[in-house]
């Protein structure tokens, strides 16, 4: 396939390409610079603008693009460019893709497990009604903004990624100094769910998504494990053979990270992949144990 993907330098889409190059796809990167080759496409969400003529012949769309939510506390600017750049990108991109003479037969779409917000221990799969923080009401126009798109007949996936876990960056890889000189411990009561999944495991869900037709509309990528932050911690302390007796109390949490405390590691989401197990995904990391040893141990 000829694969169109924004977000290509970040954490997902840098990982991403080399796995659709080996599998023999042909990839094209949506930049904000000036492109540097064929393979390149120029676009500026913020400007609504982008090379449309350059989008045809594309046969799949993965959209990754998006202010990163972890880092910074969110004021307003941050939260008016975390909403922004995922709206209007998506937006754009799904317009452009919508008015080609002939589209391509599937968009990728990144979004959230964020969407369902804090909710206890209720077991959410993609049916689930959103929750009411601020990323549940960015998720959910996230996801609406890529409506053109599927208006006009392509196969859209909206991918609501959990907690991704990567040694090199997000919950794991800022987290990981701490924890290897046994200053790790559970965050606030440590009682909240954290839906986890691999890097491996998004990016090949991301390629079970371009490749499986039946895949459509919200799917969970998360792994079948969700656990507690209390079991979360404990596992990654077993891993390292490290204590992990340091707790993060919430109000420290919360002076230290504002908003983002509650949103990001406060709030408990208990996410299944129901989709994604439904259409036959094999997971690479479905328990935690044995994640953390491959992430870690490679």
């Amino acid at each position: 396939m000829d694969v169109l993907v924004s977000g290509s330098t970040g954490l997902v889409g840098s990982k991403l390409i080399p796995a659709l190059r080996d599998g023999g796809h042909r990839v094209t990167r949506l930049v904000r610079s000036e492109p540097s080759g064929e393979d390149e496409v120029r676009w500026d969400p913020s400007a609504g603008e982008i090379d449309t003529a350059r989008l045809a012949g594309h046969d799949a769309a993965v959209h990754l693009a998006g202010e990163n939510v972890a880092k910074g506390r969110w004021t307003s600017e941050k939260k008016a460019r975390i909403l922004d750049s995922r709206v209007q990108g998506t937006r754009l991109l799904s317009e452009a893709l919508a008015g080609l003479p002939e589209p391509p037969g599937v968009m990728v779409a990144a979004s959230a497990s964020g969407y369902y917000g804090d909710r206890d221990d209720e077991l959410l799969r993609e049916e689930s009604g959103p929750g009411d923080t601020f990323l549940s009401r960015v998720c959910q126009e996230w996801e609406a903004a890529a409506e053109p798109a599927r208006e006009a007949g392509i196969r859209v996936a909206n991918l609501r990624f959990g907690i991704v876990l990567s040694p090199e960056d997000g919950a794991l890889g800022t987290t990981l100094p701490i924890f290897k000189l046994g200053g790790g411990g559970r965050i606030g009561d440590g009682k909240q769910y954290w839906s986890w999944v691999t890097i491996d495991d998004v990016v090949g869900s991301i390629i079970h998504a371009l490749t499986d037709p039946p895949v459509e509309g919200p799917v969970n990528v998360v792994s079948p494990e969700p656990l507690t932050n209390a079991e979360y911690t404990k596992t990654l302390g077993k891993v390292l053979n490290r204590p992990t007796v340091v707790p993060f109390p919430a109000p420290a949490a919360r002076l230290a990270l504002g908003e983002v405390a509650d949103e990001l590691l406060l709030a408990s989401a208990r996410v299944e992949p129901a989709k994604l197990k439904d259409t036959g995904y094999e997971f690479r990391h479905p328990e935690l144990e044995g994640a953390l040893r491959h992430l870690l141990e490679r």
